[in-house]
């Protein structure tokens, strides 16, 4: 099957959804009793003339769906509008996406480098001291809300002073090296990596071994035992395959799940990321903030989701075959 054809038919599937979450979020900002000018009014900053133009190109005096039309116009163009503070949302959103992907993806890639090997394992070795330890861990972890256990390590970090506290960069970072730039935006990222690597390494390895319990117990791989294959064959090569498919769905959800269940980290940390940025502007009550901030919200799930579905038509042959 042609690839760049599933992927731009995809694509154009989730086109209406787009428009659907759009719509909803709109109407449920607009429809509060929210003024999305109230703080660029009290801003002493924020001239008159910059007040009509939002005026204008929110088109407050119109009706909620001609206001609706103008916003999803505008947002096409890429005219997000200013924040309360008068900067563009354009700018805001190009400063703290990056942050977050790269936040996203050592965590991801720690999650799935751990956790999958840990599942495996576990189902091997189900009923041991092993597997009872792993059971006992993962539930603590994914008991433990992300908050309470950042705020652990944010104390631990403020009394110890291993660890720097707050944004992504020291305040001598353009004096570095380029080594010791990396080094100096790891050292930020451990905190945070740490607590969502905590939360979501228990609930994927539980994941991976449930998977590997039920291949393991199917009849092809009792028929692969009784033809004499090796363990290491029949786990690796058999059973790995055909549970490592359903995790592969999950990917896609864990990508865009990270964006809310960062945000809480991520105003612990003061990491400037875009969860921290949702969530400071739904404080501020920053309407422009807030819908823009939705909207990449769904553009990483329906990512995420995009890659999850060509990772499977790449692993899955009947997959291949059935689309075909």
């Amino acid at each position: 099957m042609d690839i760049v054809k599933f992927i731009l038919k995809r694509i154009l599937q989730v086109i209406p959804l787009i428009i659907l979450v759009s719509i909803i979020s709109f109407f449920i900002i607009r429809l509060s009793p929210v003024d999305p000018l109230a703080e660029l009014r009290l801003n002493p900053s924020i001239s008159e003339e910059t007040l009509q133009k939002e005026i204008q190109r929110l088109k407050l005096d119109k009706p909620i769906f001609i206001q609706y039309l103008s916003w999803a116009k505008s947002f096409v163009k890429g005219d997000l509008g200013y924040t309360t503070s008068g900067e563009k949302v354009s700018v805001k959103l190009k400063e703290r996406i990056p942050n977050t992907l790269l936040l996203a993806f050592f965590v991801i890639f720690l999650t799935w480098s751990v956790g999958v090997p840990l599942g495996i394992l576990a189902s091997i070795k189900k009923d041991t001291a092993y597997d009872r330890i792993l059971t006992i861990l993962s539930s603590i972890g994914m008991a433990i809300p992300s908050f309470f256990f950042a705020i652990l390590l944010l104390m631990f970090a403020v009394k110890t002073g291993w660890f720097p506290v707050g944004g992504l960069t020291s305040y001598n970072y353009n004096e570095m090296s380029v080594f010791e730039k990396i080094i100096d935006i790891i050292r930020h990222l451990i905190l945070p990596v740490t607590v969502l690597f905590a939360i979501s390494l228990s609930g994927l390895q539980r994941q991976m071994r449930a998977n590997m319990l039920e291949v393991l117990d199917s009849d092809y791989i009792k028929f692969a035992r009784a033809k004499g294959l090796s363990e290491f064959k029949i786990v690796f090569k058999h059973a790995l395959r055909n549970a490592v498919n359903p995790m592969i769905t999950l990917l896609g959800y864990e990508f865009a799940g990270l964006l809310s269940g960062a945000a809480l980290t991520e105003y612990v940390f003061q990491y400037p990321g875009l969860g921290r940025l949702i969530l400071e502007a739904v404080m501020k009550s920053d309407i422009n903030l807030v819908m823009a901030s939705l909207m990449m919200g769904t553009f990483m799930l329906i990512l995420g989701n995009l890659i999850a579905d060509i990772l499977l038509v790449i692993t899955d042959p009947r997959i291949r075959t059935a689309k075909e």
